[in-house]
C-alpha cells in the first residue's frame, strides 16, 4: 500500500527543489545496484532533511541506518561549515559506495561511518546531538530512542522514518506485519513519554517528529 497516492507525490515533487546531480546518480545506481531501493529516502524526504538541518543549523547529527548514504548527504548538506555526521549501519558491503558518493559530494570530512550494531556504537559516542534520524531496524526503534535520549541537546530533535510502514498500521492487529506492529510500539512510547512533544508527519512513509523538551 503507497500511503501518498502517487498523483500527489507527482505534484509534490514538480514543486519541490529538484534533486542535484549526485542525488540523482546516487538515487540511480541504489535502485540499479542495490537490493530494497525503496529504502531510500529519495527526493521529497531528503530536501525535507536538508531544510530541517538547515533550520536547525544542527551542528551535531547523528543517523542510524545510512543504507548507500542519501538521507546522510542531504542532512549534512544543511549543517553549518563546522558541523559533522556520525552515521552507522551494520552493511558493510555499502560501505565503499557510501563514502564514494560522500567524499564526491565534498562531505567526506564531515560524516563518520560507523559499520557494526547501532546498538553497541551508539553508547560509545561522546558527543551532543542537535538532531537524531532514525532509519534502522523497526523492532528496535524503541531501543535507539532510549540509548540516545540523553545525547540530544534540551530542545534537539529526533525523526523517526517508516512509522506508517505501508499502511500496515491500518491494518486489523490480526493482519498487522511485526514491522508495523513495532512501529504501532514506538509512536505509542513516544506519545507516553512527558518529555517530548510530537507531530507525525504524513511525508513519504511516515516519519515522526520528536522534540526533547527544554
Amino acid at each position: 500500500m503507497e500511503v501518498m497516492p502517487t498523483v500527489v507525490q507527482e505534484f509534490a515533487e514538480k514543486y519541490t527543489t529538484k534533486e542535484d546531480d549526485l542525488l540523482y546518480r546516487l538515487h540511480r545506481e541504489t535502485y540499479l545496484k542495490v537490493e530494497q531501493p525503496h529504502m531510500l529516502s529519495g527526493h521529497l524526504q531528503g530536501r525535507f532533511l536538508t531544510m530541517v538541518s538547515q533550520m536547525m543549523q544542527a551542528r551535531r547529527i547523528l543517523e542510524l541506518g545510512t543504507y548507500t548514504g542519501y538521507s546522510a548527504i542531504c542532512l549534512a548538506k544543511g549543517m553549518p561549515a563546522d558541523g559533522h555526521l556520525h552515521t552507522i549501519d551494520i552493511n558493510e558491503e555499502l560501505e565503499a559506495m557510501c563514502r564514494k558518493y560522500f567524499d564526491e559530494a565534498g562531505l567526506g570530512d564531515k560524516i563518520t561511518q560507523h559499520i557494526g550494531r547501532a546498538l553497541d556504537i551508539i553508547p560509545q559516542l561522546n558527543e551532543v546531538f542537535d538532531l537524531v534520524f532514525i532509519d534502522a531496524d523497526k523492532g528496535n526503534y524503541g531501543n535507539y530512542y532510549d540509548l540516545v535520549w540523553e545525547k540530544v541537546r534540551p530542545g534537539g530533535f529526533l525523526l523517526a522514518d517508516n512509522v506508517l510502514f505501508h499502511g500496515d498500521v491500518f491494518d486489523e492487529p490480526a493482519s498487522q506485519s511485526n514491522q508495523a506492529k513495532a512501529m504501532i510500539r514506538f509512536c505509542e512510547k513516544v506519545t507516553a513519554d512527558g518529555r517530548a512533544e510530537h507531530l507525525l508527519l504524513t511525508l513519504r512513509d511516515g516519519l515522526l517528529l520528536i522534540r526533547k523538551k527544554d
